[in-house]
């Protein structure tokens, strides 16, 4: 951190402390054509450990405010733990998710974008002390915004600072080949073949994965059908990986066997080299009943909906109805053209009432605001009576995709390398929604746990994929595309919900695609698609030849997190 400004507010909104000041980060300032601070104004400025206990004392006993506030807070945590202080932030509020919720109608969600379109002057961007000012401004904006609109705060339950995310992990380098197959009778070991080690063995196992790493073999956590050779001293083992080789007919060397292999092992292929035709794109068929994962057909490309539809630019909620009803009429809106809503916001044009709708705690609001209120005969007339419910300024809209729509991205290499997946639903008590993904290869299989990014392990080794969360209601998988390991062919995000509860109880999800956390959305679907199931995927990243490219999905698992990230290679405890 190279600088810090707290503002505190009281109960009113009204600023009642402020502190500023200027950190010595003991290293380089960084990118000083964006911030302006050099190493020589920095050099007699105290370092963060001289000013935790002042920035820990305002911080008591209250909710940390920022725009983007994971960011912020991470941050924080990794400077509280630094300096051996505590950091006593127990819940947070991010401006950002807030805005996302009320959804106004701007171009971008950007600090400066928010400030303009709420009147709240801007003297300096990139000041720390100014731009505190300005948030506290955008907060107050906000927060009456989003009581005119009856919406829930999304605030975050922050963890203490001694939680493993903040413990500096040693990268793990991926391997860089591409699986060659399985191990023939007889045949040599080659670079990116994929090697499970199960029971005792007389190398230590540390060394004996950092041999088979240094080699070029990709050394993986669990038996797939995709593994090349399982070393164990024991055949006759009853382990979970030894069974799993039986099963799939996975080779077995003992260790000395293997040891002898590795002094030569022959050259592997690289992912990039005669890479792949391009992929044809694939349409997901809806989840049958009761809901298992239904194989992706060959069809034509989808580009998303029109835009040129008799519901273009309106946004349209629906409620009451029965799950497929609901589903349908969703279905309805994409298709001519306008998009589907999940809650209440500013960006709301109508709302379709099916049967029971009436007694949605929200029509109190809609009411109030006087938004068009239509039966489901309006969602199948020819022609459309009600005038455009809003006419002060409009957002670009995103590319309404529907299930199994694609789009493709701009190139890896382009400043749009970050991407965000969002998913958000609406709020329910008594079940929690976590958002996961996995980075998996050419064999849709993971080439180590590590590619599986959750709550417990928000950020892959290499930084290329990290989970956000800044609100009960809302996840995002951030991919830098530039960052991807070479054999990765695509980043798969899935929602899983804990208990119970299944996903035909909680509603629809909303998923949009952006190129940053406050930049406009690419594209956007709502997905309808599950009933019973307690797992749902909702999105891929994925290479199509030299492009990248993003599909709603909105397939559905009735088995939990457990089992689906096993069928992807993550070796789960029993």
């Amino acid at each position: 951190m190279l600088s810090i400004a707290v503002v505190t507010l009281g109960p009113d909104g009204q600023q009642i402390g402020e502190f500023t000041t200027l950190l010595n980060p003991g290293c380089g300032p960084g990118p000083v054509h964006v911030h302006g601070l050099t190493a020589e104004l920095l050099s007699d400025a105290p370092t963060f450990d001289q000013v935790a206990d002042h920035i820990s004392a305002m911080l008591q006993d209250r909710i940390m405010v920022a725009h983007n506030a994971q960011f912020d807070y991470d941050f924080l945590a990794h400077e509280f733990a630094r300096a051996r202080a505590h950091l006593p932030v127990s819940r947070r509020l991010c401006t950002l998710a807030l805005n996302r919720r009320v959804d106004p109608p701007t171009a971008d969600l950007r600090l400066g974008t928010l400030a303009a379109h709420y009147g709240v002057a801007q003297k300096k961007a990139h000041d720390a002390l100014d731009d505190t000012h300005v948030l506290a401004g955008i907060l107050r904006a906000s927060l009456q915004e989003a009581a005119r609109l009856d919406l829930p705060l999304p605030l975050v339950s922050c963890p203490p600072r001694q939680d493993p995310r903040f413990t500096p992990k040693p990268p793990k380098t991926p391997c860089a080949f591409r699986n060659p197959g399985r191990l023939a009778p007889g045949g040599a070991l080659r670079q990116g073949m994929k090697i499970a080690i199960t029971g005792d063995t007389d190398t230590a196992r540390a060394e004996l994965v950092a041999q088979a790493v240094a080699a070029g073999l990709n050394v993986v956590g669990s038996v797939s059908r995709f593994t090349s050779v399982l070393v164990t001293n024991d055949p006759v083992s009853t382990s979970a990986k030894a069974r799993r080789a039986l099963d799939e007919g996975v080779p077995l060397l003992d260790e000395q066997t293997f040891l002898e292999l590795l002094g030569d092992v022959r050259p592997g292929t690289s992912p990039d080299t005669d890479a792949e035709a391009p992929v044809a794109d694939l349409v997901v068929s809806p989840a049958p009943r009761p809901a298992e994962v239904t194989p992706d057909v060959p069809a034509p490309r989808h580009e998303g909906s029109a835009s040129h539809g008799r519901l273009a630019g309106r946004r349209v909620l629906v409620l009451g109805g029965l799950h497929q009803e609901a589903a349908d009429a969703r279905a309805r809106v994409v298709a001519l053209g306008g998009a589907a809503a999940v809650n209440l916001s500013a960006s709301v044009t109508d709302a379709v009432l099916l049967a029971g709708g009436e007694r949605d705690r929200r029509m109190a609001r809609i009411t109030s605001l006087q938004l068009p209120v239509h039966r489901a005969e309006w969602l199948t007339a020819s022609t459309s009576t009600a005038p455009p419910a809003r006419t002060h300024e409009v957002a670009p809209s995103p590319r309404v995709l529907p299930r199994g729509g694609v789009v493709d991205l701009p190139s890896a290499g382009s400043p749009t390398a970050h991407w965000n997946v969002s998913a958000t639903w609406a709020q329910r008590t008594g079940c929690e929604i976590d958002v996961v993904a996995f980075t998996v290869d050419s064999d849709e299989q993971v080439s180590r746990d590590e590619d599986f990014v959750f709550y417990g392990a928000p950020e892959s080794p290499d930084g290329a994929v990290r989970l956000l969360s800044d609100g009960p209601t809302e996840q995002t998988i951030v991919v830098d595309l530039a960052s991807m390991p070479p054999a990765a062919r695509k980043v798969v995000v899935v929602a899983a919900i804990d208990g119970g509860t299944a996903f035909g109880d909680i509603g629809p999800v909303h998923i949009t695609l952006a190129a940053g956390a406050d930049t406009t959305r690419l594209a956007q679907a709502t997905l309808d698609a599950a009933t019973t199931e307690r797992t749902l995927i909702l999105a891929e990243l994925y290479r199509r030849g030299p492009l990248w490219c993003f599909r709603a999905v909105g397939q559905g698992y009735d088995r939990d997190l457990a089992a689906v990230a096993r069928s992807y290679g993550v070796d789960i405890a029993e």
